[in-house]
């Protein structure tokens, strides 16, 4: 039987296993390539100046095909980012990363000797922390950490050069302030990265979590499915069997009872609706073994295509065998007690009658949580559903349960 169960909540869970989102970290490694590109087209403008100024001093080659180099891969991050393909996002943020030390690479074999002055520098000193930032989109965090100390101490090295007459002592600071400046940005986009990281796994953690408490809440319906069936179908069945019971009804019961096993076999879902006959023969087999001696003459509608959900049928099948079993203990089996009502194609009304001893609904006692809670609030929780009780010493008792839809 257990093989032709679906298997479709534990497939979720392992689906959900096997494939980690990366939206936050996407969305995240979306900015900062915008933000580098931005970066990028920033500084081509800040530094044409300054690039201008220092092309005499190289090779007429270096000056056009550095800027080509070094700043249209910084662009292309951006195109990238556009589109959304994080792949291209790493492709184009490797090469702006690379290229940068292109020109660091080929500046001593272009530069001719012309030294600056002091206050000047290479262009390429200004924004080693940018081709950082850009390798921290392609690269783990020590690579991109490395990247920015390796290029601040080359672009520092070959401003010491180019400028000739700095003192040696100042190459140290200029170096420890160059990496603590760039750090910051570098810093700030690693631990951006990282925090997307951590929201998709944590985002992953909590389907996983919340599948798996799936998976165990369909269980525990399929267990409790089974427990009702075994209570309210199998029990009730050998019960009037055992006891006696009207002879007609044994094989009713049983043939429900069959058929809500062959329905379970073929994976149909416990909450179907139920058709009106199918409800009465669950209301006939719960008050069959809550009360055996009890009288059933419930009567349901004819209508074929109509369905009652199985929450009020339930709901007023437990509450029924609440009023039952309260008859059977207090007024006691010799005392006659009777169930009717119908069954409608949207509505349920049902009386349970005895003839006892009676009581006085008002002096029940609020600790007594039967009338309360397993009549009263059962039949309150479902959306149309109402009970009421009516007693008075020594005048019987008569619960009433309604639902409509």
């Amino acid at each position: 039987m257990t093989s032709d169960r679906p298997q479709s909540v534990t497939g979720s869970v392992h689906s959900a296993a096997a494939e980690p989102r990366h939206e936050s970290l996407d969305r995240i490694s979306g900015m900062f390539a915008l933000f580098a590109a931005v970066g990028y087209a920033g500084y081509l403008l800040l530094l044409l100046p300054a690039i201008t100024q220092l092309a005499p001093a190289m090779s007429s080659w270096w000056t056009p095909a550095m800027c080509v180099i070094v700043f249209v891969p910084g662009f292309t991050i951006g195109v990238a980012a556009l589109v959304g393909v994080q792949r291209w996002i790493r492709s184009a943020a490797t090469v702006a990363a690379i290229s940068f030390f292109v020109a660091v690479a080929t500046w001593p074999a272009a530069w001719d000797g012309t030294i600056l002055p002091a206050g000047d520098g290479v262009w390429l000193a200004a924004f080693p922390g940018l081709a950082s930032i850009a390798a921290v989109l392609a690269w783990p965090a020590w690579a991109a950490f490395a990247h920015m100390v390796l290029g601040c101490v080359c672009v520092q090295l070959i401003n010491f050069v180019a400028r000739g007459s700095v003192e040696p002592g100042q190459l140290a600071p200029e170096i420890a302030f160059a990496i603590m400046f760039c750090s910051l940005f570098v810093g700030a986009s690693v631990m951006a990265l990282r925090t997307g990281r951590v929201l998709d796994e944590t985002t992953d953690r909590a389907h996983a979590a919340a599948a798996t408490a799936a998976a165990e809440r369909a269980r525990d319906v399929e267990r409790e499915r089974f427990d009702a069936l075994i209570h309210d179908s199998v029990m009730s069945t050998l019960l009037t069997a055992s006891r006696g019971g009207a002879p007609e009804h044994v094989p009713r019961l049983a043939a429900a009872t069959l058929a809500e096993l062959d329905e379970i076999r073929s994976g149909l879902p416990a909450d179907r609706p139920l058709r009106p006959a199918a409800a009465v023969v669950h209301l006939r087999a719960t008050a069959t073994e809550a009360h055996a001696g009890a009288e059933f003459t419930v009567a349901a509608s004819a209508t074929e295509a109509a369905e009652l959900p199985s929450e009020a049928v339930r709901a007023v099948s437990a509450a029924l065998a609440e009023a039952l079993r309260n008859s059977r203990r207090h007024a006691g089996d010799e005392v006659r007690c009777t169930v009717r009502g119908r069954v409608d194609a949207d509505s349920i009304r049902i009386e349970a009658v005895d003839d006892g001893v009676g009581f006085d609904p008002a002096a029940v006692s609020t600790h007594r949580l039967g009338i309360a809670v397993s009549i009263r609030a059962r039949m309150d929780r479902i959306p149309g559903g109402s009970a009421s009780v009516q007693s008075a010493p020594g005048a019987g008792t008569t619960v009433r349960l309604e639902w409509a839809g």
